[in-house]
């Protein structure tokens, strides 16, 4: 099949129009939805368990993460960018997915107690292993998942996202009180990952299938390995703060930097994911028009930095105030670690899109080369920043790799995509200008009011406030992304490891 075939299977575009607005839609209420329902839970979790246990869990998180960054080896992104009939690349893609997460599930199994032992908490093997096994689910129905984003199927993708969060939570929540401690928290993360993935796959647009076509499975692996190194390196570069800590400093300040850095992905949740979850497979559809690609990229990156960075740089300024009111005078140490998480959520959401945008060109040399910059940077300044300011040090250090670093070398990157450097810029600077704004006054809220409930409603206002009102008079701009996303036929999309 060539890029250029045409498919029975593809709906006419004023249907891909809605089809992609209902999915932006369903993204942000699944999102909110899930996070505020099951934030309660969190919060009562953290307040059981206490900074020992959620350190060790922290553990195994990173663990897990570091396995689901290169479990699949980036094949299933293919199937979101196919240009025919993906049903084709379907087997091979599912087979190719679950035989690499099974080799690294049973790796994990293998080195969990040295990897405990290294982080400084030989507690957190149990939790390591039955994480692993999450690792093999997502292997199986990434393909369903995959088929799904395709066809901007996020209502039914909301309803797989509502039952992984909500039956982990509750899980996790009663094993906690039994006394389970931090494999409270694995076991509640397998379980919601069990009936997530069983959802996926009844939901999925085509049944799951295994097979393999060697033809296929090069063209596969040409597109895809580059993007498992690259993720392999994003997760290195992502959580070697974390890795650090733990090493470092051990499982109970791991705790505190994990509640923070928590708390700190909200926005990132909230906001991001779900245009992320969109935007690939919008972007996609552009990728033979690149005037009409840059537009909506251009648009896409002005509107999330107006919408996020305020909210973000609210939990900075509000951070005393806010930890001590959800989580208890026992977590205050997250506080001075969450003022600089907060900033740096600003950026990587920023630097996340142009890493889509960058992937969807199949420019995967470019964003793997900035990755390893990114990995070269960061570990040396976290090394040298927790040497130096203790706790609070890791995450300076991130902010200013990320500033002086990253954010610029995927500026130079899209750049050289026939995006504008100033038109980038001026799309970046009103959003940021605001949140700038937001931070001073939640900062003079937490300190000249007393009474912390007082104070996070002052600050709240003023942030969510901003957000709304940049969200509001940039209207237009989402109403265009959802638009042009679908103007422009897939069909004429190049397939996988073409040239665009």
């Amino acid at each position: 099949m060539t890029g250029s075939e045409p498919t029975s299977d593809e709906p006419g575009d004023a249907s891909l129009k809605a089809r992609a607005g209902r999915a932006v839609g369903w993204s942000v209420l699944s999102t909110i939805s899930a996070r505020f329902g099951t934030m309660a839970i969190g919060i009562v979790l953290a307040r059981v368990l206490g900074p020992l246990e959620f350190g060790t869990y922290a553990v195994a998180l990173v663990a897990l993460l570091a396995m689901l960054s290169m479990n699949e080896l980036g094949v299933s992104l293919a199937v979101v960018r196919w240009p025919g009939d993906p049903r084709r690349i379907v087997p091979t893609v599912t087979t190719m997915a679950t035989a690499s997460s099974l080799v690294i599930c049973v790796g994990v199994m293998i080195v969990a107690p040295a990897f405990a032992e290294a982080m400084g908490n030989p507690a957190a093997t149990g939790p390591v292993r039955v994480l692993g096994l999450s690792v093999l689910i997502n292997g199986v129905v990434s393909t369903s998942a995959a088929l799904m984003q395709r066809d901007f199927m996020q209502g039914r993708k909301a309803i797989v996202d509502q039952a992984d969060n909500w039956l982990g939570a509750v899980v996790s929540l009663a094993l906690a009180v039994l006394g389970w401690g931090a494999m409270s928290l694995a076991v509640g993360r397998l379980c919601g990952s069990l009936a997530g993935g069983l959802l996926c796959v009844v939901f999925a647009p085509h049944r799951l299938r295994f097979g393999f076509d060697p033809e296929v499975a090069r063209r596969l692996l040409a597109f895809g390995i580059p993007l498992a190194g690259s993720s392999l390196v994003v997760f290195a570069a992502g959580y070697v703060d974390q890795i650090m800590v733990g090493h470092l400093l051990g499982p109970v300040a791991l705790g505190f930097y994990g509640i923070a850095f928590n708390l700190s992905g909200w926005p990132i949740t909230v906001f991001s994911k779900p245009v992320r979850a969109v935007a690939p497979a919008a972007f996609a559809r552009l990728q033979h028009d690149r005037p009409s690609l840059n537009r909506a990229f251009l648009s896409t990156a002005g509107l999330l930095v107006g919408l996020t960075a305020p909210v973000c740089l609210l939990l900075s300024g509000s951070a005393p105030a806010l930890i001590r009111f959800v989580y208890g005078e026992q977590w205050g140490p997250a506080a001075d670690v969450l003022v600089w998480l907060g900033v740096f959520a600003s950026l990587r959401i920023l630097s996340e899109l142009m890493y889509d945008y960058l992937v969807v060109l199949e420019r995967s040399r470019a964003v793997f080369c900035i990755q390893v910059l990114w990995l070269c940077a960061v570990a040396p300044a976290v090394y040298t920043g927790i040497q130096v300011g203790g706790l609070r040090g890791a995450p300076i250090a991130l902010v200013a790799v990320s500033l002086v670093v990253v954010i610029p070398a995927y500026i130079f990157a899209v750049g050289r995509t026939g995006v504008g450097t100033v038109s980038l810029l001026g799309r970046f600077l009103p959003g940021a200008l605001t949140a700038v704004v937001v931070f001073g006054a939640s900062t003079l809220a937490v300190r000249l009011i007393p009474v912390d409930l007082l104070a996070l409603a002052v600050a709240g206002l003023v942030g969510v406030g901003a957000a709304a009102l940049y969200g509001y008079r940039n209207r237009h701009v989402l109403r265009s992304f959802k638009e042009t996303s679908v103007t422009e036929s897939p069909r004429a999309r190049p397939g996988v490891g073409q040239a665009t």
